[in-house]
């Protein structure tokens, strides 16, 4: 079983540093209405940005596994939360937006559903509370 860890510390009022495993660190701090300064994500933003790397990442790999020349990649990830806490998500619609040569629908289609039902730690995670809606446009270069 793999382990990962990442150390969290409070820095001033909500404001917190985040450092990883592989060195790397990022801020998360609040709103002013919070008591925070707006000076980094938010945890829940950080929850998303996650989900659309790891799908992203898969996708790619897979892609090219399949021996797509894909030269970009972006998706637009909204996600809708519950009213009452705990503010899980619920729906989140993932708009991607994948730029290559000779990508064809089938071969879109069968990296997401590997992706997401296989390989994607997150989407796995998430699908527990959230409905996972993938839109996909492929613009083909020549």
């Amino acid at each position: 079983m793999a382990v990962m860890s990442a150390v969290v510390t409070l820095q001033e009022k909500v404001r917190w540093e985040g450092v990883a495993d592989s060195g790397h660190r990022l801020t998360v701090d609040g709103p002013a209405e919070a008591g925070g300064s707006n000076a980094g994500f938010r945890p829940m933003e950080l929850m998303l940005l996650g989900l659309g790397c790891c799908l992203g990442f898969d996708m790619v790999m897979i892609l090219r596994r399949m021996r797509k020349e894909v030269t970009g990649y972006q998706i637009r990830l909204t996600g809708q939360r519950a009213d009452e806490p705990p503010s899980v998500y619920t729906e989140v619609t993932l708009e991607h937006v994948i730029t290559g040569r000779g990508i064809s629908r089938e071969s879109v289609e069968r990296a997401l559903d590997l992706a997401e039902n296989k390989y994607c730690s997150a989407s796995a995670m998430f699908s527990k509370t959230a409905k996972l809606i993938n839109k996909y446009r492929i613009e083909d270069i020549q």
